[in-house]
């Protein structure tokens, strides 16, 4: 039942379920995730009262007395706590002092806490339920059918289907993102919106962070530019430095690293970790991983693009288009009954065989899912599937066990079908979780 302050107008969100089963285990709820995607609202869906760290003198108060904060007819939000970091604590010792204290308290919060005073910030093992949100996916937009489900699939379920193939509309889609606030605008009103995120971002987070504006810019500009792959460092830095020495001698890979670290910090970047099939196989850790921005759209204003431009850039299209996946994959796998604790990841083998995407379930079930633009690399893709397929699978002794599915996301495609080598066709705007 939606609580007291839920908004008006509230389009359902797949994090929805999560926030209410949580609030029945945990004593509070943190809510974290990129700016303007929609934590505050998906929060006060489920409160009575709400406090807006943000808002008037609250801040100020706040830092005097941290347990002003928790005041409010409970489930209580309290918005942009990390504002705050001793409100975390204040939250803890609260619950602590009620023993079987659950869904008390619901805290949101748009990076992580840095400044000085959190250093001794107990982790809320126990206490706290961590639920992550990202800008919508096209499933919660409307602007995909979610005819085909991850679970349904999970499950052996599957149904053709027909979708709209618009290639105008898909790189629409891409540029306007999941932002909550612009799901009615058009692309060009709805840049304006990532283009003023990366502009905070730039302006306003990265000083607060003691750290150099230019350096932050021109990084999310080489973030853009090596979108959906494994760069090293090293290549981030050559972006920035080129030939000039001077510059060299400023910027290094530990800058670097620790600018990286500030973009997930924010929710701004998403790193993709490396798969291998045993649980404990040094590669899921040693294999470089994959960089997207949290929205597709954010990747076209770093790019300084807009939808004309991504649809005569048919390369660029196919990595933005991989980003708009990735977010909604990232969404999906997240929500699924029984993921493992990081669900989504991605292949790739000394011999250079990949798999865009590997969604893991916490029982050892697997399936693998490549991104193509078009219907005409579909094929390439099924091919890369089934490649994966034998290689891991047809070694007795490595004992791994067949995956699930194996699928191929598409932009630009009417059927979701099953082909007849066993291998899913799925256009993007049919899939949800």
């Amino acid at each position: 039942m939606p609580g007291k302050v839920s908004p008006h107008g509230y389009m359902p969100r797949l994090v929805d379920a999560q926030i209410e089963r949580y609030l029945s285990i945990f004593g509070a709820v943190e809510i974290t995730g990129t700016k303007w995607c929609g934590k505050t609202w998906s929060a006060c869906r489920q409160a009575n009262s709400i406090t807006y760290i943000d808002e008037g003198d609250n801040e100020a108060i706040a830092r005097a007395d941290p347990s002003l904060a928790l005041l409010g007819e409970q489930p209580h939000v309290i918005d942009e706590w990390q504002k705050v970091p001793k409100i975390w604590d204040t939250v803890r010792h609260a619950i602590d002092e009620k023993a079987r204290s659950r869904g008390a308290w619901i805290l949101t919060g748009s990076s992580t806490p840095n400044s000085d005073d959190d250093e001794d910030m107990h982790s809320g093992a126990g206490r706290f339920g961590t639920v992550r949100m990202w800008p919508m996916s096209l499933f919660e937009s409307g602007d995909s059918t979610g005819e085909v489900s991850l679970a349904g699939l999970f499950e052996g379920k599957f149904e053709p289907t027909r979708v709209e193939r618009a290639t105008q509309r898909l790189a629409e889609l891409c540029c306007r993102g999941g932002w909550p606030e612009a799901v009615d605008l058009a692309a060009e009103g709805a840049q304006e919106i990532a283009r003023s995120y990366l502009n905070a971002v730039i302006t306003k987070s990265i000083p607060k962070l003691k750290k150099n504006p230019d350096t932050a810019e021109r990084l999310l500009s080489s973030l853009a530019r090596n979108l959906c792959q494994a760069a090293k460092l090293e290549t981030l830095r050559g972006d920035l430095v080129g030939d000039d020495s001077d510059a060299g001698n400023l910027v290094s890979t530990k800058t670097i690293a620790d600018y990286l670290a500030a973009f997930s910090s924010m929710f701004l970047v998403d790193s993709l970790n490396g798969w291998a099939p045993p649980r404990r196989s040094p590669k899921r850790v040693q294999t470089k991983p994959k960089r997207y921005f949290a929205d597709p759209s954010l990747a076209v204003a770093a790019l300084g693009m807009n939808q004309t431009a991504v649809l005569s850039d048919w390369q660029t299209f196919g990595l933005v288009f991989e980003n708009l996946c990735m977010r909604d994959l990232f969404i999906y796998s997240h929500v699924l009954s029984g993921a493992a604790f990081t669900p989504l990841r991605y292949y790739r083998d000394d011999s250079g065989l990949e798999a865009d995407a590997i969604i893991e379930m916490s029982d050892g079930r697997w399936a693998a899912l490549e991104i193509k633009l078009s219907e005409d690399k579909v094929q390439d893709g099924v091919n890369s599937l089934l490649k994966l397929r034998k290689k891991l699978c047809e070694n007795a002794k490595a004992r791994v066990r067949e995956p699930e599915f194996l699928a191929v996301v598409v932009g630009i495609s009417e059927y979701a079908r099953k082909t007849p080598e066993g291998v899913y066709v799925l256009p993007i705007t049919c899939l949800g979780a």
